[in-house]
């Protein structure tokens, strides 16, 4: 069978991802083609054409379009019921949810008509199937984690239709849901409103107040009063954050997620980069309550489950925060944990195709890795750099590893494109930026001159497979960033510029059989270091996508101080070397 999963109905992170007979041949981000971040508003038209281009598939091919936004009923589920009781203080939204509560899926599914139109589906045959957004989370976790039996399943976002949390075990290829919460009361939701009020967009400064938090006290400030949870109930106190309409605090325009009471109760909203009191604490505090909340909810709901199986399967928006997953892997009864690297709304692609595949008998195959996007060769980078107005300075390399060993052993960072780009935010060894993790200041230098980031943001190692039980003290795989571990005491002093201030590292831990090129870099840099670690963040810079193509790369490349540049075989510099 053959299924293309798009993603976009929530209005950003509009993806693509085309299954056959199982397998995922391809997947990608909507961004990545249009250089616009989030892809708000858009529909994955190049990413949906470049799937069909990698499998060689005609539109007439497909046998179904899987869309991770269903329509939800009035009559089978209290989601629409809780929505409007719980939105009394906004009568408009609450009897649009009781009268017209899928008017949202009506307009998305025209919208993504309209775009399959557009790309030759028309009169192609395949059949839309609209897929409950968190089943489709569901299914990304569950069906592409590799496990065997009883899995616990988790799911927990912003919102989706109007659900916000999914608990839940797969099992024989089937998703059961054992409970739900719906906005607004929701986690996500929560997570987000407080990263506006420390000065972040919502939907992409999250990761920033978990790098915050290590900073703060926890204890400083009580924020609990945000939310009731008895470990099976969770109710949000939307006085003060996951408000709508006229509870909403607003500034210049425009209408926040919090409320002027939250403000009352904190102080101002933080504004800029350099304030770090009391918002540091707050961030501390924040996570401190994500993470005892989702602890306490996962051992009621899923509990019994994981004493049986010991396997949980996680995806949604939230899952992407490895500081909690840290302490989920770190339960009694939790012996594998696998965290979807696609997590967010992006990834309900690959979830919406996985879960109309399974449906229709097709054994789905693990996610082995997710070097599923665009690749180039070497010509086409070379014919990129001969054309770029930049004019840069290139040669080919006779011997790529060397020379790029060679350039981190110096110190130097080192911007790095090979391979089929990774689906999903984390870069992984195709579209990135390396260092030297032992050179001092190497992590301060990439986030002031190359990566405009905020200065206490981490930077991730990438570990050869053969060091990294030494180093994080278990050998839990963890080939995808989605989790942090407390790195070993005695390489502390070996690879500081990846170390966090908590003692933490988010790893991604690096097989031969996954990356070869990049394992061998590794290496490489191991014969010259003696440390078989690299610094390793994502190729592009403050406020942009990911680096997709070769003048991608290029156009990053003179837009910041990077020296070096090596796409494939090509080395890069901006004068002759």
């Amino acid at each position: 069978m053959i299924v293309l999963g798009l993603s976009g109905a929530v209005n950003h992170d509009a993806s693509a991802a085309l299954l056959i007979d199982g397998e995922i041949v391809a997947a990608a981000e909507e961004e990545r083609f249009i250089r616009d971040k989030h892809a708000k508003g858009r529909q994955p038209v190049e990413a949906a054409r470049f799937c069909l281009a990698q499998a060689g598939i005609r539109p007439e091919q497909v046998d179904a379009i899987a869309y991770p936004y269903a329509p939800i009923s009035l009559f089978s589920s209290p989601a629409r019921w809780h929505y409007a009781a719980r939105h009394w203080y906004a009568p408009d939204r609450a009897l649009v949810a009781l009268f017209a509560g899928n008017r949202r899926f009506t307009r998305n599914r025209r919208r993504a008509l309209a775009m399959l139109g557009e790309l030759g589906f028309a009169n192609a045959g395949a059949r839309f199937v609209p897929v409950e957004h968190h089943l489709a989370h569901a299914s990304s976790a569950y069906h592409l984690s590799g496990f065997d039996g009883k899995v616990a399943i988790l799911g927990i976002d912003g919102r989706g239709e109007y659900a916000t949390t999914f608990f839940g075990y797969g099992q024989a290829g089937r998703i059961h849901k054992l409970a739900e919460f719906y906005e607004p009361d929701s986690l996500g939701g929560l997570y987000g409103a407080i990263t506006e009020y420390l000065g972040f967009e919502m939907l992409d400064g999250e990761f920033k107040v978990m790098g915050m938090a290590p900073y703060g006290d926890p204890d400083r400030y009580d924020l609990s009063r945000l939310l009731r949870c008895d470990g099976r109930r969770l109710r949000v106190n939307n006085r003060l954050v996951n408000v709508v309409g006229l509870r909403r605090y607003k500034r210049a325009g425009k209408g926040y997620f919090f409320s002027p009471k939250l403000v009352d109760w904190l102080g101002p909203p933080r504004q800029g980069d350099a304030i770090d009191e009391p918002y540091i604490h707050y961030a501390a505090a924040v996570q401190k309550l994500l993470e005892d909340t989702v602890l306490r909810l996962v051992q009621t709901h899923l509990g019994p489950v994981l004493a049986e199986g010991g396997q949980l399967a996680y995806a949604g928006g939230v899952a992407l925060n490895v500081k909690l997953n840290q302490r989920l892997l770190a339960l009694p009864d939790v012996r594998r944990l696998f965290v979807q690297p696609a997590a967010g709304d992006a990834g309900t692609a690959l979830g919406a195709a996985t879960y109309v595949a399974a449906a229709a008998g097709d054994a789905i195959q693990p996610l082995r890795h997710v070097y599923l996007g665009p690749s180039y060769s070497t010509d086409e980078c070379l014919a990129a750099c001969a054309v770029h107005p930049a004019r840069p300075a290139f040669r080919r390399l006779d011997d790529t590893l060397t020379t790029a060993a060679d350039i981190l052993a110096a110190g130097h960072p080192l911007a790095w494109l090979q391979g089929r780009m990774e689906f999903g935010p984390r870069a992984l060894g195709n579209r990135s930026i390396l260092g030297n993790p032992a050179s001092p200041g190497i992590a301060e230098r990439i986030n002031a001159q190359i990566k405009y980031r905020e200065r206490w943001r981490p930077f991730c190692p990438s570990v050869s497979d053969r060091v990294a039980a030494d180093i994080i003290g278990t050998d839990h795989p963890a080939p995808f960033m989605t989790f942090t571990f407390d790195v070993a005491p005695h390489w502390k002093p070996r690879i500081p510029e990846v170390v966090h201030e908590d003692g933490t590292a988010r790893v991604q831990i690096v097989s031969a059989d996954t990356n070869p090129r990049y394992y061998a870099l590794l290496d490489a840099v191991a014969a010259r270091t003696g440390v078989p670690v690299l610094l390793n963040t994502s190729l592009n810079r403050r406020g942009e996508p990911m680096v997709c193509s070769p003048k991608d790369a290029l156009d990053m490349f003179f837009g910041c101080d990077l020296e070096y540049l090596i796409m494939e075989d090509v080395l890069v510099t901006k004068t002759a070397p």
